[in-house]
């Protein structure tokens, strides 16, 4: 059963910056597709970002693209978002989750961390 860390999250003024990271355990971690979801108090969990195994396909929500970036480092079992430009609206706790094929369905994922708070002030 793999592992799922997410770190990074915290308070942040709009237009502001933040960094998540998500530590996964196991040694298969470059086979399968990483994501990242979110989910605000009282709202339904949300797709922000998703990235294949070798890192070739990339896949945003409309509400972050060109304002986030997911990444990873399969040498050292980590997957990353890089938020800019933050806004109010995307305030919520952060997932990280594994799955075996890219997508925003959060079905297609088997996997999650315990969450990363990240909120935006006005």
């Amino acid at each position: 059963q793999v592992q799922l860390v997410e770190s990074g999250g915290g308070l942040v003024q709009a237009g502001g910056s933040l960094r998540l990271a998500c530590a996964a355990s196991g040694r298969t971690f470059s086979r399968y597709v990483m994501g990242w979801f979110r989910q605000a108090p009282g709202k339904e969990r949300e797709f922000v970002a998703a990235i294949s195994g070798a890192a070739l396909t990339k896949i945003y929500s409309d509400s972050v693209k060109g304002r986030f970036t997911i990444s990873r480092d399969n040498g050292e079992n980590m997957v990353y978002l890089q938020m800019s430009n933050l806004n109010p609206e995307d305030t919520a706790a952060y997932y990280c989750t594994r799955g075996s094929r890219i997508g925003t369905n959060g079905g297609m994922y088997g996997s999650w961390g315990q969450g990363t708070q990240v909120t935006v002030s006005s």
